[in-house]
């Protein structure tokens, strides 16, 4: 009668096997310097890459899509306040809300401002916005526009 190995006691062979660590090899005298190089070694998957312009179009729609803020409401709040204080030296405050209002204002002009700057550019058969755009843009607005008083 031929004596066989129960597949219980060979699975538990499998894992010490695998279990079992490898020594480095030589010229490895640190682990650590052996962790690391058996970390570059591993196949990685490739980052995966857009042509160009398509993760522009992307952030587009997805700006287009929300409605939150752009601009870091603190740092609006201190350019705010220090304008407030060039007109009024007295320790001045704002309304969280007026200050949210006067946020939610100054990105919708800016907003309205680029878009006319884009078309522009888009007039000069370019797709770069270039500083040129912004100051004809603001000229064609003329002295009916807020910022031009």
């Amino acid at each position: 009668m031929v004596r066989r190995k129960s597949s219980v006691s060979r699975l538990s062979n499998r894992r010490t096997q695998s279990s079992r660590r490898t020594e480095p090899p030589e010229g490895f005298n640190e682990i650590e310097s052996y962790k690391s190089s058996a970390r570059t070694n591993t196949a990685r998957t490739p980052k995966r890459r857009f042509r160009p312009g398509v993760r522009a179009l992307m952030e587009i729609r997805k700006f287009q899509k929300s409605t939150h803020l752009l601009i870091p409401k603190l740092a609006f709040a201190r350019v705010v306040k220090e304008i407030i204080m060039a007109f009024i030296p007295e320790n001045y405050r704002i309304q969280a809300l007026a200050l949210e209002a006067l946020q939610e204002a100054a990105e919708m002009y800016m907003v309205q401002y680029f878009e006319d700057a884009m078309l522009c550019s888009v007039h000069a058969r370019r797709v770069t916005l270039m500083a040129n755009d912004m100051q004809l843009a603001r000229r064609i607005r003329g002295h009916s526009d807020t910022i031009n008083l």
